[in-house]
């Protein structure tokens, strides 16, 4: 019998990895109505923007507006995405909680995903800690394809754990490393091998498991995280999402579907579902087009049918 955490801790990354993949332009009165509709769930992480070049996502333009129209609620950490010095510059004026910094555990995705060289990547991501530790502020290192890669297939986990490493010799290092399953290429068993050999190598490092639903193993692949005793994840609300630079990659894993699914299993997360899908319904309008999300069709479980 398998012993899983009392408590899990979610980001929510539909504000920024949900709506960089809508092709319609999403205003930025209501990316900040939908912020602050997040942070009202109980939520306590929010990845609220990317602080990209705008030519890259356009859909981030307004990152700092954004930031600036929020309502900041107490005890929530608010966090942008950067993939360099002039992103991480741009997220401590404008006072980020925390940033994530990544790349790719593959060559070929992170030369499509941020046109350089995983080397390249790892210089970047020095000068990017360097400015974060000035500005005491916090990051979390994402590992992208850490599961499989869209244009080379399986990554060696040897290749996953190298590049964990290289990022835990940043100065100052991660709080935590967040292992990526940017196409939806995971599968429980392999979650399981590449998590234990991760806590194997890195004992003292934080772990959270960032996944996608492409191909339908997305919750599966929380239960081995779970069973594993991984505690933070990352979902995003109503299944927004997928990524620009990953042919066919549909939503991350959807956050109302998770809660629901831990909740079910007597696993705390400290936020509220009905609040949540309130959101999910916020966002599917927003957006115009119906979201993937199984209980905002379905409702929880607990959501009894009459009977006459």
């Amino acid at each position: 019998m398998a012993n899983y955490p009392a408590q899990v801790s979610i980001r929510e990354v539909g504000p920024r990895d949900g709506l960089q993949n809508e092709s319609v332009w999403v205003p930025t009165e209501q990316k900040i109505e939908l912020i602050n509709a997040l942070a009202n769930t109980g939520l306590k992480r929010i990845e609220a923007v990317s602080f990209v070049h705008p030519k890259a996502i356009p859909q981030m333009r307004d990152a700092a507006e954004v930031v600036a129209g929020i309502e900041r609620a107490p005890g929530v950490s608010y966090s942008a995405i950067v993939p360099n010095a002039a992103g991480a510059n741009r997220a401590v004026a404008a006072g980020m909680d925390e940033v994530e910094i990544f790349m790719s555990a593959s060559e070929s995705h992170n030369r499509k995903n941020v046109r350089m060289a995983v080397a390249e990547s790892l210089g970047a991501a020095q000068q990017v800690a360097r400015i974060l530790g000035e500005a005491k502020m916090p990051f979390d290192a994402v590992i992208s394809t850490a599961f499989g890669c869209p244009y080379e297939g399986d990554v060696p986990v040897e290749r996953v754990m190298w590049v964990a490493e290289k990022l835990l010799e940043l100065s100052p290092k991660p709080v935590r490393i967040t292992l990526g399953d940017t196409t939806g290429m995971a599968n429980p068993r392999l979650v399981d091998r590449i998590v234990g050999e991760f806590q194997d190598k890195f004992p003292d490092v934080t772990l959270s498991l960032h996944f996608h639903n492409t191909r339908g193993s997305g919750l599966a692949n929380v239960l081995a995280g779970l069973q594993r005793g991984v505690t933070y994840f990352d979902s995003s609300l109503g299944g927004l999402g997928g990524c620009p630079y990953a042919p066919g990659a549909t939503g991350n894993i959807t956050t109302e579907d998770l809660v629901n699914m831990l909740h079910d299993m007597g696993i705390q997360t400290g936020i509220d579902l009905e609040k949540l899908l309130e959101c999910a319904r916020l966002a599917q309008s927003f957006v115009g087009h119906e979201l993937p999300s199984q209980v905002l069709k379905a409702g929880p479980r607990t959501r009894l049918t009459p009977f006459h």
